[in-house]
């Protein structure tokens, strides 16, 4: 495989289509670990495309020959003072996407951070024994993320990577 530092983003953008179409099977398989297939694609579906999102910081930095051009974390190139330290449109444009809650870009990020947490038991209210036994539900639980979100990320960070590869024209 070429050097190039392109190859590694497009490679992660692959795997994560290959984790999310082995996802989607493990959904329609009638397998008894069906369950935990699919988590661990998802998991793997995550690991992918922070690494794509690294790989095209990767690409930028390399471009822009940013101090951080190495850096192992998108966090570390994804801030503010290594945008003020060297601006360009294309980083720019991904530290406003990832600083703003509701966008796919920092969902990205919240999901892959999350990865890395380690369980928590449920909440429950204290149960008074006068009172009948009713089940509190809460809606503090966030449903696990659904395939077609992260293949939607996935298309998402493509889309990203082909324009800002027309910009980057030194490629």
């Amino acid at each position: 495989m070429a050097q190039e530092l392109y190859t590694r983003t497009n490679q992660k953008i692959f795997y994560a289509g290959l984790s999310l179409e082995s996802w989607r099977k493990a959904q329609e398989g009638q397998a008894m670990n069906a369950l935990a297939l699919v988590q661990a694609e998802r998991e793997a579906a995550l690991f992918h495309l922070y690494g794509a999102l690294l790989g095209l910081c990767h690409e930028i930095a390399g471009y822009y020959r940013l101090p951080e051009s190495n850096a192992p974390r998108v966090e570390q190139l994804l801030c503010k003072t290594v945008l003020d330290a060297a601006p360009s449109p294309e980083l720019a444009e991904l530290v406003e996407l990832a600083q703003q809650p509701e966008t796919w870009l920092a969902q990205l990020l919240s999901a892959y951070a999350e990865l890395f947490r380690p369980p928590h038991a449920a909440k429950r209210a204290k149960v008074d024994p006068s009172t009948p036994l009713i089940e509190t539900v809460s809606l503090e639980e966030v449903p696990p993320l659904a395939r077609e979100t992260l293949e939607a990320w996935r298309q998402q960070l493509a889309g990203l990577a082909r324009r800002f590869r027309e910009t980057l024209s030194e490629w």
